[in-house]
């Protein structure tokens, strides 16, 4: 009976991998529960920052390994090369590969098609993993990797996991945020025991359609884009299609050369990738921006793993702390509408506390240039 994660983590074991870090992938969500519960295991907020982790555990005699997805690199290959490369540490990647085997998703083409010749640029080695009977060459390149101080990646296909009978858990994304009686470790960070919300982030949606328009709204990659337009289609929508992290830089952009009012709607995953746009909008201080960040302690796109918002992350305080005047925190409808209700003048930071799910709605009937031509028209006019 097929068993490909556990066949990949006995290998990590055996060739005496000691750390790992990662990013969610839906692709390989079970291996990646699988190895937080074998390995001692860091999430990461961003890929460029596991760069520095693993060296740091490197230099001190460990046999680092990193989990991420293949749009990922496009972050962290100056600091593969610069610090990994450049000391001699070793690193093994794996990458779930995007873009080429039943990929519904677009905007993962782009890199995923050309990861191998962007890896061979850098001078990173890589091999391929296309089936699960190709799992037994990550022992002979692991064996390179901790003998010989380098980098290389592991290209897994989706096809590897394919038939497997590992079975995922049940991730219970944000309980411990949203319970007072549980507060995070205090050895390991400060818990913010919040307010219990009930509302799923298409539920906040809903609430605050009404109020958004004519104005232009950048939207979340992934579910939330797919909930927005199904809720409150309008040709001012910037639905993002990938480039995770980037939606409150967008909105940024667009509100320092726009005279339009903008809604950002983000996400605590999303955030915690580029949490410095947050100083730099409270620096840049459009009058137009206002940020609603719906957080359900969960990665909603990649299978609901749990973010830092539910251990120890306090999102408004975050706001607050890089130099925001206007935060407000709501997780009712009756907030929501109160808030959305005010005229503000921004930038204002909406913290709407929600439950992690997703609705099941269909995609975006548009392609990314369709939705670009739509916002630009919009701004333009």
């Amino acid at each position: 009976m097929p068993h490909p994660e556990e066949d990949l983590l006995a290998i990590l074991k055996k060739k005496g991998v000691d750390f790992t870090a990662s990013l969610p992938c839906e692709k390989i969500k079970t291996l990646l529960e699988m190895v937080a519960r074998t390995f001692r295991h860091l999430p990461l907020t961003r890929e460029e920052e596991g760069v520095g982790i693993c060296a740091g555990a490197a230099l001190a005699g460990r046999r680092p390994a990193m989990f991420v997805q293949s749009s990922g690199i496009g972050n962290m290959i100056n600091a593969l090369l610069s610090l990994t490369a450049f000391y001699e540490l070793p690193l093994a990647l794996f990458i779930s590969r995007r873009g080429f085997y039943k990929e519904k998703i677009e905007a993962q083409f782009p890199m995923g098609q050309k990861l191998p010749a962007i890896l061979a640029g850098a001078g990173i080695t890589y091999s391929k993993l296309n089936t699960r009977n190709d799992i037994g060459s990550v022992e002979r390149e692991l064996q390179e990797v901790f003998a010989k101080n380098r980098i290389h990646a592991f290209l897994m296909s989706p096809e590897v996991w394919e038939g497997s009978e590992c079975e995922s858990i049940k991730v219970d994304a944000g309980s411990k945020m949203h319970d007072e009686s549980k507060k995070a470790d205090p050895a390991s960070c400060i818990g913010h025991p919040l307010p219990r919300p009930t509302l799923t982030r298409y539920d906040i949606i809903k609430i605050i359609a009404p109020y958004l328009e004519g104005k232009a709204v950048v939207s979340n990659l992934g579910w939330p884009s797919k909930e927005l337009y199904n809720i409150k289609h309008q040709p001012s929508n910037f639905y993002m299609l990938g480039s995770m992290g980037m939606a409150t830089p967008i909105g940024l952009g667009i509100s320092l050369t726009s005279s339009k009012e903008v809604v950002v709607i983000d996400g605590d995953g999303s955030l915690l990738m580029n949490p410095g746009t947050l100083a730099t909008a409270a620096y840049a201080a459009p009058k137009n921006l206002t940020i609603i960040a719906i957080d359900n302690g969960a990665y909603g796109s990649t299978g609901n793993q749990p973010t830092l918002t539910g251990a120890c992350v306090d999102l408004e305080a975050v706001a607050q702390g890089f130099g925001f005047k206007k935060t407000i925190r709501v997780w009712s409808a009756e907030q929501i509408n109160e808030a959305m209700k005010k005229p503000q003048e921004g930038p204002t930071f909406v913290h709407v506390l929600a439950v992690p799910g997703n609705k099941d709605v269909s995609n975006i009937p548009l392609n990314h240039l369709e939705i670009k031509k739509l916002v630009e028209n919009f701004l333009r006019s």
